[in-house]
């Protein structure tokens, strides 16, 4: 792998893109970004983001305040426990992949998660209107710094997101502006994930099933503890590598059905087998809740046929919330 802002990539290998020059408003570097991010979508699935100027010592922070809130007593966390927005806190083996189809009669996934999103006022129309997936945050007591270290994180990755749009409008033959009114109030989501070491892992048991990301964007930030491993196009699972300073992206089912296919989501899964403890703190950025994903005009045309329906953020997340979180299967579980 070279770092460059034209990377390419042979199977297995995950394309490298510098976006310093883009951000410092070189010329040509939008197109040239656009198209190393196109070979990326189109034939990897994965790929880095360097250059991006967010501080590594709040990527730091925000892993240690992963850790802090997953060591809290059980009743603490659970005092929290997620509730019908997705915010919360998700009990080890609290969650099932059912959704996905590479694997079939997965056990309960052997990790926990908190969720939270945009920090919403009491009074926001959303949540007065309980709007789904619109609620009040459900922050921890006893941990100074937690939400201030959180929202500094969620602010920093969130403004990664948004500049990084006017690329993959590019990548994807639209206007660099083509995004910007999907995304004017887009729904982030920040999972901080404890995963124990298992010493043992029973058949159809994992860390994390093997899955695609829903969202349109994932960013994750390097952990130093191995566990996550990629499925490649010609279907071998390759180990992520780990890039210092570097942020892992992928796009899911949200950007994959809205490009009608021509972008991929890229399967992944976790095992800990490293006997530590694993933390992961990936951040999920999605457009508008209401905002309705028809298929980008660049992505159909007679040979190219839509292959789905005109869906909304809201509409896609209360299907995959049914369908894998056991709170959501069983409401009394989130009383």
């Amino acid at each position: 792998m070279t770092t460059s802002d034209g990377a390419t990539g042979a199977d297995g290998e995950i394309p490298i893109i510098d976006i310093a020059a883009f951000r410092a408003g070189e010329p040509g570097a939008r197109e040239r970004c656009a198209a190393a991010l196109r070979h990326a979508y189109e034939d990897v699935g994965f790929w880095f983001v360097t250059g991006h100027a967010i501080a590594p010592e709040l990527v730091a922070a925000m892993f240690r305040e992963a850790a802090r809130f997953h060591a809290l007593p059980l009743e603490a966390k659970l005092a929290l426990r997620i509730d019908e927005h997705n915010i919360g806190y998700m009990p080890y083996r609290g969650a099932t992949t059912r959704h996905s189809t590479l694997s079939q009669g997965n056990r309960p996934n052997l990790n926990a998660a908190y969720f939270l999103k945009r920090d919403l006022a009491p009074d926001h129309p959303h949540v007065r209107a309980n709007r789904k997936f619109r609620g009040l945050n459900r922050w921890p007591a006893g941990l100074p710094g937690f939400r201030e270290t959180a929202l500094a994180y969620c602010a920093a990755l969130e403004a990664l997101a948004t500049a990084l749009l006017p690329i993959y409008a590019t990548a994807l033959d639209l206007p660099p502006d083509h995004f910007s009114a999907a995304f004017d109030d887009p729904q982030i989501t920040l999972r901080l994930s404890h995963y124990p070491a298992v010493p043992r892992f029973e058949d159809n048991e994992f860390s994390l099933a093997p899955h695609v990301d829903t969202s349109f964007m994932t960013l994750l930030a390097q952990n130093e503890i191995p566990g996550l491993s990629l499925l490649t196009r010609s279907g071998r699972w390759i180990e992520a590598p780990a890039i210092a300073g570097a942020f892992l992206v992928n796009s899911g089912e949200m950007l994959r059905r809205w490009s009608n296919e021509r972008f991929i989501a890229t399967p992944h899964r976790v095992f800990n087998r490293s006997g530590r403890d694993r933390y992961a703190i990936p951040f999920f950025f999605d457009c508008n809740v209401d905002h309705v994903m028809r298929c980008l005009p660049s992505c159909t045309g007679p040979d190219r046929p839509e292959r789905y329906p005109p869906f909304t953020y809201t509409e896609y997340m209360s299907w995959y919330q049914r369908q894998n979180y056991d709170h959501a299967r069983q409401p009394a579980a989130a009383t």
